[in-house]
């Protein structure tokens, strides 16, 4: 049976949706379920170069900075490569403790690159960069 791409695009997005999940729990496993071993995540002045990587460095968050926050998560687009590699490009920030909305200097464009390995689509790499709006 092969899957249509509305049935890709619906895991992915709920891939995604459980990452976010995870995050407001402040559960750094859950976090990092759906990543590869060997997956990476680049943020501004931050490279972290495996899932366990990923995973220490959010249960740290979670145990301090990002105690409490959660995030908002606008999918702009999801693009394929073939049948098995994904690109998904979204607009997201932190919300923290005490705060109505991500204030607009801490959004991000965030790229999100998933590989679909035995079926499920899993997050190979990711990367943000803030949100250069004009003035």
């Amino acid at each position: 049976m092969t899957e249509t791409r509305s049935d890709d695009v619906t895991a992915i997005k709920a891939v995604l949706e459980d990452l976010y999940k995870a995050w407001e729990a402040g559960d750094a496993d859950a976090f990092v379920k759906d990543y590869t071993e060997d997956a990476t995540s680049i943020l501004p002045g931050s490279y972290r170069a495996s899932r366990e990587e990923v995973r220490r460095n959010m249960a740290e968050g979670f145990a301090s900075y990002l105690k409490g926050s959660t995030t908002i998560d606008r999918m702009e687009s999801v693009r394929f490569l073939g049948g098995d590699a994904a690109i998904v490009v979204s607009e997201t920030g932190v919300k923290f403790q005490g705060e109505d909305e991500v204030p607009a200097e801490r959004m991000v464009h965030a790229t999100w690159v998933l590989e679909k390995r035995d079926g499920a689509w899993l997050i190979a790499a990711y990367h943000n960069s803030p949100v250069v709006r004009p003035s």
